[in-house]
């Protein structure tokens, strides 16, 4: 079973963006949430998914990712998502032996920056770098499920 284990830093300052190896522009929505289960609809850069995520179990949980056609995630996104989509530009940057995504936020989550490493296993070592502040992995809030339904500019 596809598994994502990962953790989750808020940014502190710049110097991430030296960095960088790529970007991508991304909305994304979800089309059904429970506490065993979300439906997620993303649509980054020419290219769409569907993603059904299972709960967290410590770190990790299921996650089964489709691609699907731009055309029907757009609708689907306009037509069947719970709540208002979440915009942000997503950036690759290697750090060690990880490439980690660093998440700009726009919209209503605007001014929020996070970035997030996936491990192998939950105990795997990464080497921290200077920019990846306070860990969020275990604050709901930052869930992107949740900033869809409690946006990071009403906090």
């Amino acid at each position: 079973m596809p598994t994502e284990i990962e953790r989750k830093f808020l940014v502190e300052g710049d110097a991430w963006r030296d960095a960088v190896e790529s970007e991508t522009r991304i909305m994304q929505g979800y089309l059904a949430e429970n506490p065993s289960s979300t439906v997620r609809v993303r649509v980054a850069g020419e290219r769409a998914f569907l993603t059904i995520k299972g709960p967290m179990r410590g770190l990790t949980r299921s996650e089964f990712e489709y691609a699907i056609p731009p055309d029907d995630a757009a609708a689907m996104l306009a037509e069947l998502a719970v709540s208002p989509p979440i915009e942000k530009v997503r950036y690759k940057v290697r750090h060690g032996a990880h490439v980690w995504d660093l998440d700009v936020f726009a919209g209503a989550n605007a001014g929020l920056v996070m970035a997030e490493v996936e491990l192998a296993s939950e105990d795997e070592p990464f080497d921290r770098p200077d920019w990846a502040g306070t860990e969020v992995t275990d604050d709901k809030r930052y869930y992107n499920v949740n900033l869809a339904r409690n946006p990071f500019r009403r906090w």
